[in-house]
């Protein structure tokens, strides 16, 4: 198949971009036929009416290396852009770059698209500098390259402006690319959630089924805009007029929601493609989750949609939401939605969709719109993301999530988002094997504190997402950890006193405030106002139980309720309260226990505590060679491009071997048993140090062959340090990670290492240093001198960009790393290399 990928244009509907073919042939002069004048004229510089037979050979045989080419297809198969480019000269490192797209799609971004994906061909293949040709009255070409955010050099001669610009990505490319995601993704969303119509298939004449049911709730929900059943012989379904193509409604059409059976679906896609909508909500199972099959027919599915200009969610998806009153969509087969609020949820699950919906309305979060991506064939959790950034009616992402189709571009999002709104997932914590070798990668703490740093609050169950969803909903963000317990119960106080230690807060000087069991509203409310100004706290948790188990409260007990209202309505600090009795207004939070009271806050001041950290920097480091690592194929090769020194070490099956290896070497030097997992174990005796001449090296050999084999390592010597370890593993939620602790069998068997999401700023590879339980014996435990702490930030920027940069590293383990006053020592290094693929969230902008 070649290059190909389907992409999403300014306007938010898909196309797809393909490799030339000599078959396009025709469909090339058709293209150029649909050419105005003056197109032709400012891609040709000249009215060049018709293609000659033999620029046309030309133009559709390329070689895909010195000549390479690019073209957008509509639905029908029709040609709608090129791009091109031909190296100039042979093995030059320079190339021609130009495209021409039809009148009817210029100012959709096609140009832009087509340079990403020619520049990323050329560089594969050694092209490192465009050069372009341009009419100075064509300003659409000339802001193409001038906003790509490469360093566009320009220069007029001759009635031409003559660019000329290196295509390595630079800061500044990637955040215009980004920036493009962004906005094309927030508005493929935008155009399924406000929808000026929509074209329903499946909803029979009897009002059984899911399509029925779909269509009640979409007509019931106060939708205003036009609904079109479309149905093969019924004129009428469920009191609207019925039409057998969607198009002869003759109204405008954006959304299209199928629930017909699986075999059926491709010709509804096509006929919601023919009536012009942006998307379609497919309901209808038995595709991916249904078996390879299935699995089939949803790729064939979505490369039709695409191709279409379609966005596609499911199938299987449960259907999506949007409260705001001028929408009132209630696409899902949910009959009744939570009140309108300011909550975004996104659910991979559709069978949980209901429930989640259900829920969300009995503990009253509010919501903003909701999506069910069902099997996530196109639609997701990223694009979610995007479009409620901006989205003005949202403060609250709520995510229920089951896998991850993009890990590295989810965690970039999050990062971008939960800056400035907050994020709250349900998230596995396990990790597929065979990701990243042998080494086990974070566990289930680890992932946890991964997403924390990511901005992204996670939690372990539903009800914990509806938990710490209606604190952010309804109340502000704490300043601090620092909390007070106010209630009428003694043992409820000290049991929200041991679970705010527990969960890493701090109960404030002077609390908890332990009212009287027979206190009064009154009193309450006295004793919660005080704690609100008091300047020692950040939050409140308020804990109230009845004076008699059981016992009805009077209307004057429910002032208790008002009392808390008062306060938690009010006040700048976050309230939460659990067992109140009474009537509360949906905007306090309140639990039914103390535990989850306080894990919920806690959670929400984790997520402050984040916020108010800068976010870092990626600091420049020295002395990388990218075309060096590029071309590497061995460990010490790319560890040395990154300027990453191990020490040498030789390889020795006997003992004459060793000691041929050791003069070579120079005394003294170090013996260790050549198995996996024995070189560093000096604990097992598997390491001989300073031998410092062949007898001496002689005896040692003969001990570890008859203890571990005849295999060894000889080694130079290094001065002595503190042992650490360096890992990269491959993370199914955050793509490359890498791991730093201190070395030892006790630090490896509690797992005491810290984690980050690869490539590193600068205050996150500060932070591995300092995060495992052991890092105090870096930083001058006891009376030792610390190490320096500089050089092993250095060599954790320098492992995490190399990480980044090279998708073929399916792990990296540097085992030990002596860490000295004056520098450190990689005593050993280990890489496994794999299929690169495509790494998701790389190169230029493709849909999955």
């Amino acid at each position: 198949m070649g290059r190909s990928a389907d992409v999403l244009l300014a306007d938010g509907t898909a196309v797809h971009l393909r490799q030339i073919r000599p078959e396009d042939a025709p469909a090339i002069v058709e293209f150029h036929s649909r050419m105005s004048d003056r197109t032709r004229y400012l891609r040709y510089f000249s009215p060049y009416p018709r293609i000659p037979e033999r620029d046309l050979h030309r133009f559709v045989n390329v070689d895909h290396r010195d000549r390479e080419a690019f073209v957008t297809v509509a639905a029908d198969g029709r040609i709608t852009s090129v791009g091109r480019y031909e190296r100039l000269g042979l093995d030059s490192p320079e190339a021609e770059v130009a495209f021409v797209v039809e009148d009817a799609q210029q100012g959709r971004g096609i140009g832009s698209v087509l340079l990403e994906h020619l520049a990323e061909a050329a560089r594969e293949h050694g092209i490192s500098r465009f050069v372009a040709e341009v009419l100075p009255e064509n300003g659409g070409m000339l802001r193409v390259f001038g906003d790509s955010g490469y360093q566009v050099q320009r220069r007029y001669a001759d009635g031409v402006v003559h660019l000329s610009f290196p295509i390595a990505p630079t800061e500044k490319s990637r955040e215009v690319q980004e920036s493009r995601e962004h906005l094309t993704e927030a508005r493929s969303i935008a155009r399924l959630l406000a929808p000026r119509g929509i074209a329903i298939y499946g909803a029979s004449a009897s009002g059984h089924g899911i399509g029925a049911a779909m269509l009640g709730n979409l007509r019931d929900g106060g939708y205003p805009g036009a609904v079109v059943p479309v149905h093969p012989s019924a004129d009428r379904v469920a009191g609207l007029t019925a039409y057998r193509k969607a198009s002869d409604a003759g109204t405008p059409i954006d959304l299209a929601v199928i629930a017909v059976p699986a075999e059926k679906v491709a010709a509804a896609l096509a006929d919601a493609a023919a009536a012009g909508a942006g998307g379609v909500v497919i309901g209808s199972a038995g595709f991916a989750e249904a078996g390879a099959a299935g699995a089939d027919r949803q790729r064939a599915l979505i490369e039709t949609a695409h191709a279409a200009g379609l966005r596609v969610i499911g199938p299987s998806s449960f259907g999506i939401a949007n409260t705001d009153p001028a929408v009132r969509l209630n696409a899902t087969m949910a009959p009744r939605l939570p009140a309108a609020g300011r909550v975004g949820f996104f659910a991979q699950s559709g069978a949980l969709g209901v429930a989640l919906l259900a829920e969300a309305d009995r503990r009253g979060l509010g919501l903003s719109s909701f999506v069910s991506a069902g099997n996530r064939a196109d639609v997701s959790g990223n694009d979610l993301l995007q479009y409620w950034q901006d989205d003005p009616g949202t403060d609250v992402v709520l995510l229920y999530l089951e896998t991850f189709g993009n890990p590295r571009k989810f965690a970039r999002l999050a990062r971008r988002m939960s800056r400035v709104k907050p994020v709250v997932a349900v998230a596995s914590a396990t990790r597929p094997p065979g990701l990243a070798g042998d080494l086990p990668g974070p566990d289930a703490h680890a992932v946890t504190a991964l997403f924390a740093r990511s901005g992204v609050i996670r939690v372990d169950t539903v009800q914990e997402l509806f938990d710490v969803g209606i604190l952010l909903a309804h109340q502000p963000l704490p300043a601090g950890r620092r909390v007070a317990v106010v209630g009428n119960s003694s043992a409820l106080a000290a049991l929200a006193e041991v679970a705010c230690r527990a969960a890493g807060l701090v109960v404030a000087e002077g609390y908890p405030h332990d009212l009287s069991p027979m206190a009064t509203a009154h009193d309450l409310a006295d004793a919660l106002a005080d704690a609100a100004v008091d300047d020692r706290v950040d939050a409140l948790v308020v804990v109230f139980a009845p004076v008699v188990p059981g016992q009805q409260l009077s209307e004057e007990d429910a002032d208790f309720a008002a009392a808390l209202a008062s306060v938690a309505l009010a006040g700048e600090k976050p309230t939460v309260a659990t067992l109140v009795f009474g009537r509360v207004p949906p905007r306090v939070p309140v639990y039914s226990s103390v535990e989850e009271a306080v894990r919920a806050l806690a959670r929400v001041v984790n997520y402050a505590e984040w916020l108010r950290r800068p976010p870092g920097t990626m600091p420049a480091l020295s002395g990388v060679d990218p075309a060096a690592a590029e071309a590497a194929e061995t460990t010490g090769g790319l560890l040395d491009a990154y300027r990453i020194p191990v020490v040498p070490s030789t390889l020795a099956r006997s003992v004459d071997e060793a000691v041929a290896a050791a003069a070579t070497l120079g005394y003294p030097v170090a013996l260790k048993a050549a198995g996996g997992g024995l070189r560093h174990r000096i604990d097992l005796g598997a390491v001989r140090l300073a031998l410092g001449d062949e007898d001496s090296l002689r005896t040692a050999y003969r001990e570890l062959d008859t203890t571990f084999g005849p295999d060894v390592l000889v080694q130079t010597m290094v001065p002595p340090g503190v042992a650490c370890v360096v890992e990269v593993v491959e993370d199914p939620a955050f793509g490359p990670v890498v791991g730093f602790g201190l070395g030892g069998v006790a630090s490896e068997l509690l797992g005491d290492l810290a984690w980050r999401a690869a490539p590193l700023t600068d205050r996150a590879a500060e932070a591995l240093v300092d995060e495992p339980r052991a890092a105090p014996l870096l930083h001058g435990y006891r009376g030792s001198t610390p190490v320096d702490r500089d050089a092993l930030i250095d060599l954790l920027l320098r492992v995490g960009r190399l990480a980044d940069e090279h998708p073929r590293v399916r792990s990296l383990l540097l085992n030990p790393v002596l860490v000295r006053p004056d520098g450190f020592s990689v005593l050993h290094a280990a890489i496994e290399f794999g299929d690169p693929g495509v790494r998701p969230d790389t190169g230029p902008r493709r849909l999955r």
